[in-house]
């Protein structure tokens, strides 16, 4: 139990935070140059000194851009076609073919998005290079002044660390509260408990609180651990968070106990346990929008706990909502805890 309560928060805050990373960091690109223009070579030197781009190579052949693309060692291919100086001058517009690897749609989206911009700046600077600064129409002149709240560095880092810390709070409270039950069915201790004067309440809460207490420990070393390595902050109020984090984990504990009753191994509780937590990390809203998902998988989350504690940790850890913004997640907490528990209890059998 010691490496799970030490070795689980260190594992998942060291390496998941850094792993689980959307941020678009590197673009393999790949150009065919059929014009071979200056215009064509100004083009492919403004992608060249662009940090994210990595133009490996320059190809005048087609059927070889498209095996890079197909192989998966390039993310995208730009074409630039013959007469492309050409038309700029004459006409003021050209032509480009930009193919996008969109097997991962995000990303695709991100690739698309970053490389029509600067192919619009480029387009820009050419005519003016080439047809004089007069060919181009003045815009309205408007200033953007960018200020990101609650996360103004754009950090992917302090996105992900409360999500696996939600994550880390329910692997150790559900596993930890069905393995623990299971465990004496397997020794066959629970008859000796059975026919102890213990009440079934007293029972119930003498397995749970333990693994509260742990769980709430593990998140206070979690935070600490991201505190110090990732340098997390902590915008709104820590009790207010233990205060929540401790009604989320009645749901979580409550629902490994229930799996606990009606397994009989503990191989049993780690599938059961397995196939709950994909499903509530999945659709919980750690890696993806929950607001992006199906009418129907939003209403399902209303059932997922995770849903609800994710929500408070980014709230409370980056935005330094209160206790009123988060009513809505506190009573559904409850809700969901008063349920598992009670499923919990009325599924478990005491023989006084």
């Amino acid at each position: 139990m010691l490496p799970m309560i030490f070795g689980v928060p260190l594992v998942q805050m060291l390496v998941l935070v850094f792993a689980a990373n959307f941020d678009l960091k590197k673009i393999d690109m790949t150009v065919i140059d059929q014009d071979h223009s200056t215009a064509s070579q100004q083009l492919i030197t403004t992608f060249q000194g662009i940090p994210f781009y990595q133009v490996n190579q320059t190809l005048s052949d087609k059927a070889t851009a498209d095996e890079i693309l197909l192989t998966g060692k390039a993310d995208m291919v730009l074409m630039i076609p013959a007469d492309f100086e050409k038309n700029l001058v004459r006409e003021n517009s050209t032509d480009l073919q930009l193919i996008v690897n969109a097997i991962d749609g995000n990303s695709a989206q991100l690739v698309y998005a970053y490389s029509s911009r600067i192919l619009h700046a480029v387009h820009r600077q050419l005519i003016i290079d080439l047809a004089g600064p007069t060919i181009v129409k003045p815009d309205y002149r408007i200033d953007l002044t960018e200020n990101y709240w609650y996360n103004n560095k754009l950090d992917y880092k302090w996105y992900m660390a409360p999500g696996i810390l939600a994550i880390l709070v329910t692997i150790i409270g559900m596993f930890m509260s069905g393995m623990n039950l299971v465990r004496e069915k397997e020794m066959g201790t629970i008859e000796q408990l059975n026919v102890t004067p213990l009440k079934k309440y007293h029972f119930i809460v003498g397995k749970l609180v333990p693994f509260w207490l742990i769980a709430l420990f593990d998140l206070a070393f979690g935070l600490v651990i991201a505190r110090i390595v990732f340098h997390l902050p902590m915008v709104g109020s820590p009790f207010l968070l233990f205060g929540l984090a401790g009604i989320y984990l009645i749901s979580v504990l409550g629902l490994g106990l229930f799996i606990s009753t009606i397994s009989d191994t503990q191989q049993q509780v780690m599938f059961i346990s397995f196939f709950f937590m994909m499903i509530f990390i999945l659709m919980g809203g750690i890696f993806t929008p929950v607001e992006s998902m199906p009418q129907w998988a939003q209403q399902a989350n209303r059932l997922n706990p995770i849903f609800y504690f994710m929500k408070i940790m980014r709230n409370i850890i980056l935005k330094g909502s209160g206790f009123t913004d988060l009513l809505e997640e506190f009573f559904s907490l409850l809700t969901l805890g008063l349920l598992f528990l009670g499923l919990a209890m009325s599924k478990y059998r005491k023989t006084n």
